[in-house]
Order: C-alpha cells, then structure tokens, then sequence
C-alpha cells in the first residue's frame, strides 16, 4: 500500500441545523472571510446529491477541488453521528492532499434541531436556526440548540419582514443555553460577520495551542421519519450503540 505522510492536523468545524437555516452560505462566508489568512477545506453532506458542494464551488469561495461531497443515502444525521467513516476519511484526504490545512468546515445534510456530531468527527460545531424559522424556536431546546460550541441567529436582517423580535430569539437561546455563546448573524451587517470571524480565529488558536477539548453535546433525541406507512420512530441513544428504528408500524 502507498505511504502517505502524516499531515498537518486541521481544526474540524461542524456546522448542522435544520434545512433552509443559510448552513451553506454561512460556510460561504466563513470561507471569505478567512480564505485569505488560513487554509480551508470543506465537506458537504446530502442524501443523493452534490448540490451543496456545487454551490460552493460556483460561488467562488474556495479552490473547487477544496470542496468535496458526502452523499450519505441514508438520514443525514447518520453520517455525522452514527457512522462517521465517509466524513472522516474525507477530511482526511483533504489535509492529505491540501496540507497542511487550518480549518475543515464539515457541513451537516438539512435536518430538523435533532442532529449533532460525533466528537470522533469533529472538534467543536456551530448550529445554525434563522428568523424565518419563528422566534420561539431556540426555546424548543435539544442538544444542538442547547450545548453546540456556538449557536447562530441566521438571516437577522429578514427579522423585520417575518415578524421575529432578534433580541428576545437572542435572549431565548442564551437562556436554552445557559449563557454559552449566540451570535446574531446577517451576511450584510459587517459588525456580525466580524464576531463571527474572530469567534473562528479565537477557537483556532486554541486549538492549535492544544487548549481545545472537543465536546460531546450529548445524543440526539428520539424523533419521528415520515415513510410510506404510517413512520418511525428514528433513535440515537447514544454515539457507541447501533444505529437503530424502533418501528411503531402495526
């Protein structure tokens, strides 16, 4: 078998949160942000299909080759918390052939508040809600909303048009929180994407300063798949137990 030197070991950032909550272009902006200071790389995770890598590279905000798919074919969550072989080897291609790489972004195919990584997987993760969501939705909690590295308020410049008061979703997710930290973001206010990029440098350099320790934000809950019949209820009670469906089918 072919030798491959041990390459520098990346920061691996996760980002999950449920679909339509602006994952994708916060990796965008994540990427122009920082693209000019560190090496980046991203993996994108969807059930069969590229799309969200295409995106990315037609936006320009990496080396295309810098940007790779994961189609899990199953729940997405899978890929990031049950078995996270296909992740993780492809994070570890890339630091191979792009080293050495500060940062893998690993993005999480759109789920509902239930998904979280495996530690096994990455180093710290961001989870990502937005106004148009409703502004009671970081008081519905779960472990992504409530123990996630960083929480983020998404598209807060929408706020006006759909009725959400930014302040008090801001303050409703500090409290599911218990004052771990929520950044209020919008793509066109400079001020967010600042704190947003200085959060990322400031993890960084813990990490590479060996003062990181990754967190596990705890299982994912129990939660409904709609199918043909009549659902499922889909558990992950915890990261080392099988991947299993509890059918409620009759």
């Amino acid at each position: 078998m072919p030798e491959y030197p041990i390459p520098h070991r990346s920061l691996r950032l996760g980002v999950a949160g449920p679909v339509g909550t602006g994952k994708s272009s916060l990796i965008a902006l994540i990427c122009r942000a920082l693209a000019d200071e560190i090496e980046i790389g991203v993996i994108t995770n969807d059930i069969y299909t590229d799309e969200d890598a295409r995106l990315l590279r037609a936006a320009g905000v990496l080396n295309p080759a810098r940007i790779r798919a994961i189609e899990t074919g199953a729940c997405p969550h899978t890929a990031i918390r049950d078995d996270v072989t296909a992740n993780l080897q492809a994070v570890e291609y890339l630091e191979i052939d792009f080293d050495p790489l500060d940062l893998v972004l690993v993005e999480s195919g759109g789920d509902n508040l239930t998904a979280t990584f495996s530690p096994a997987l990455v180093d710290a993760q961001i989870f990502v809600l937005d106004v148009a969501g409703g502004g009671d939705v970081a008081r519905k909690g779960g472990p992504g909303i409530a123990r996630a590295d960083l929480l983020v308020v998404n598209k807060t410049d929408l706020a006006p048009y759909v009725g959400v008061d930014v302040e008090a979703m801001v303050s409703d997710a500090a409290e599911a929180r218990e004052g771990g930290p929520v950044l209020a973001l919008s793509r066109t206010d400079e001020e967010s994407v600042a704190n947003l990029r200085a959060w990322i440098l400031g993890l960084l350099k813990s990490h590479q300063d060996g003062a990181h320790e990754p967190q596990d934000p705890g299982p994912m809950a129990p939660h409904f798949h709609a199918d043909e019949g009549d659902g499922y209820v889909h558990s992950h009670e915890s990261a080392d137990e099988a991947h299993t469906h509890h059918d409620e089918r009759v």
